[in-house]
């Protein structure tokens, strides 16, 4: 793996609060999908999305914007007593992606049917 990739992912794992053993198993997940690899370094090089690569239909961007609403439906409930981490949800959501290139159906139906508290009475 490249070694300013390498450092770079350790940093924001150390600022998500993530631990080594996340971190180095996320390495190897990054690995193994170069597709996933190549998004996440134009994301270190621009601060920005490059969203050309997609699972199912869901980039990076997606996975997030439902993260988010996700951890947003969490803070409501109160299982979260911090404020939001952007490197944690930036972290998490490339993840994410990786688990859903091996398993989509699973996170296609997370992804419909857990939609945060988008409206009333839901919780």
């Amino acid at each position: 793996m490249n070694e300013e990739l390498s450092m770079w992912i350790k940093r924001v794992c150390e600022l998500a609060g993530e631990d080594s053993e996340f971190r180095n198993a996320f390495l190897n997940k990054l690995e193994a999908s170069e597709q996933i690899k190549n998004e996440m370094i134009y994301f270190m090089h621009n601060n920005t999305f490059l969203g050309q690569y997609s699972v199912a239909g869901m980039t990076v961007v997606d996975i997030m914007i439902w993260q988010t609403d996700h951890f947003k439906s969490d803070l409501d409930r109160g299982l979260y007593d911090m404020q939001s981490n952007p490197n944690k949800m930036l972290i998490r959501a490339f993840d994410t992606m990786l688990d859903m290139e091996k398993d989509p159906e699973t996170y296609i139906q997370k992804y419909s049917t857990d939609t945060g508290t988008d409206y009333p009475g839901k919780y």
